[in-house]
């Protein structure tokens, strides 16, 4: 029989997908929208949005950690050792087939929840793709180059954590000071303020990452199972969510599945109050054939980083992890070559 901690931590995911679903629909709360706008739009309100979004988390995050709720060391990303590398190699990687498959993990689920038919083939060729990379026949490439080593040094791979053991401020309160300043510098934007609906939409993004630490932290000490501390990602979840509903069965239920299954409900729901569900389809095989290459290497990126962008730019962030603003900024830059070959070619400008 399985266990009410199972389920609990699943319902903790779906709450949390929920609002993630309805961001994306109604908030237009989207990674490679955010960055198309400023490269080629001229708008920086979507990746304020983001801003909002971290700065919250993050003060959500180090508020669980300084009541002890939360222990930061146990979460998965600090509690792995940090290859830069990686993080740098994988996030190109992430990026760049963000930019072919036209979204990421989240983004996909979410416009399959609007009925985009051309997304479920995006989110069975992305969950595959990382389990391939994570354990299947790419798994040993993977674990010889980039093994994922368990952290043996006494301070965990964290930017609060590092700058507590510089200064003797407490790990806490440099977090919270890192996440007020994250949040103020996010809001001072006129644009954003007239958009109230846009702050409401990121702090329930930022609300939904704070859900899935305290939720699975609260359970994980409390309850009997050994069951993992985790917030949202887009990556493995989506093979594992695959994987729990072919043969459910005979494994547990997850967080992991709550939080894709939630994204697509919120998701739906959202596109229905909005009006905008429609069933649509490739017609183009060039296009289809573009976003299962996207699909493919943004499995294989997300196992290399360690995360998406969202595992690595809103749950590994929200608590500091040194890898996290490094894998961010190398799927900005890897959206930036893809979204350039894809809009202007690469041709050198005249």
């Amino acid at each position: 029989m399985m266990s009410n901690e199972f389920l609990l931590v699943a319902l903790i995911g779906l709450l949390g997908g929920i609002l993630l679903g309805l961001a994306a629909r109604l908030g237009r709360f989207c990674t490679l929208g955010a960055i198309e706008d400023v490269l080629y739009g001229g708008s920086t309100l979507r990746l304020r949005m983001w801003g909002v979004a971290i700065g919250t988390a993050i003060l959500g995050s180090f508020g669980l950690m300084a009541t002890g709720i939360l222990d930061g060391a146990e979460t998965y990303y600090l509690s792995i050792r940090w290859m830069p590398l990686a993080s740098i190699l994988g996030g190109l990687v992430f990026g760049y087939g963000m930019a072919l498959a036209g979204g990421c993990g989240y983004g996909a689920v979410a416009r399959l929840g609007g009925g985009d038919l051309r997304s479920f083939v995006i989110v069975l060729v992305m969950g595959v793709s990382t389990f391939v990379v994570l354990w299947g026949p790419l798994g040993p490439i993977r674990n010889a180059l980039f093994p994922q080593i368990d952290v043996t040094t006494e301070i965990p791979p964290g930017i609060a954590h590092h700058l507590s053991n510089l200064t003797g401020i407490a790990m806490p309160s440099i977090g919270l000071s890192i996440g007020a300043l994250i949040l103020a510098l996010s809001l001072w934007h006129r644009e954003l303020w007239r958009k109230p609906k846009h702050i409401g939409w990121a702090l329930a993004v930022g609300f939904a990452i704070i859900l899935g630490w305290g939720g699975t932290s609260w359970v994980n000490e409390q309850g009997f199972e050994a069951l993992p501390v985790v917030s949202h990602s887009f990556a493995a979840p989506l093979g594992e969510t695959l994987l729990w509903f072919m043969t459910g069965s005979a494994r547990p239920i997850s967080f992991a599945v709550g939080s894709i299954t939630g994204v697509w409900i919120g998701a739906f729901v959202g596109s229905m109050l909005k009006g905008h569900f429609r069933w649509e389809a490739c017609e183009d095989p060039r296009e289809l054939r573009r976003q299962i290459f996207g699909a493919a290497l943004m499995g294989g990126g997300a196992v290399l980083a360690l995360g998406c962008s969202v595992g690595q730019g809103l749950s590994a962030l929200s608590v500091l992890a040194l890898s996290a603003p490094v894998t961010f900024l190398a799927i900005f830059a890897g959206a930036a070559i893809g979204l350039r070959q894809l809009i202007e070619g690469f041709q050198p400008a005249e």
